[in-house]
């Protein structure tokens, strides 16, 4: 009842060409320079919660950062499966990274989710505070977009954990 067979050619198979890579780490950098763009021309456009804007930027400039450091060689694993010292900086400086970006979006869910439904429009004769609604709907949906590509990945995980249990019964280098 071993799932070997079938993990070993899970690792085999084929990676995807530089092309399609390349493509792929272009569209993951239209949402953090979408984020840079808005946070930046909307800084002074929400008195009700001011650091919106700034969240924006930040979490923008250091996604970007970590999208374009991955695409360096010291981010890949050499073929021999050793390690320099390179590639363990890169390491920790991901992993903190992705530790700071994890802190900084659960402290933009307070400053977001806390003044929902704020008021969207700039009155010169009430005083009440606003927030420009492209700014506060950009980065209310994106941070709800990461809430729901993580309910569909641990979805998916779930099912694939599921097939990989059922199928892996049905395994055809267990017979042998």
């Amino acid at each position: 009842m071993s799932n070997t067979g079938l993990i070993q050619r899970i690792r085999n198979t084929n990676k995807p060409s530089p092309p399609v890579l390349a493509c792929s780490k272009l569209l993951l950098c239209i949402m953090p320079i979408a984020q840079i763009t808005i946070g930046a021309v909307h800084l002074e456009d929400c008195p009700r919660q001011p650091y919106i804007p700034i969240y924006l930027i930040v979490v923008g400039v250091f996604g970007l950062a970590l999208s374009l450091l991955s695409c360096l060689p010291c981010a890949k694993k050499p073929e021999d499966g050793t390690t320099n010292p390179l590639s363990q900086i890169c390491t920790a400086w991901n992993s903190l990274t992705s530790c700071f970006l994890f802190c900084w979006f659960i402290t933009g869910n307070v400053w977001i989710y806390s003044i929902y439904q704020p008021n969207y429009n700039k009155n010169t004769t009430h005083v009440e505070p606003y927030c420009d609604r492209t700014l506060y709907l950009f980065a209310f949906w994106t941070t709800t977009l990461v809430y729901i590509l993580l309910c569909l990945f641990l979805l998916g995980g779930c099912c694939v954990f599921l097939c990989f249990f059922l199928c892996g019964r049905a395994d055809p280098d267990d017979d042998v």
